[in-house]
């Protein structure tokens, strides 16, 4: 569970990553990407290619929490 506070930051990531990343990989990019440190309790998320996924990576204060969440399409027809 995220505990979310007013003080929460929250930072996406534009460009589609690879999602064989895991933990490790995204805190890598989370520190030569977006210039930031994964270990901070911010909020970093992710999308695949065809954006049809997201995953999100927060320090909880003793682990790296990777949350993964497929969207599904919405059919209007």
């Amino acid at each position: 569970m995220i505990a979310s506070s007013h003080k929460v930051r929250i930072f996406a990531a534009s460009d589609p990553v690879d999602f064989r990343k895991g933990h490790e990989g995204l805190a890598a990019l989370v520190q030569s990407h977006l210039r930031q440190k994964p270990f901070d309790g911010s909020v970093y998320v992710f999308r695949s290619k065809r954006a049809e996924r997201l995953k999100m990576i927060y320090w909880d204060g003793s682990v790296l929490v990777m949350t993964y969440k497929r969207l599904e399409a919405n059919s209007f027809t």
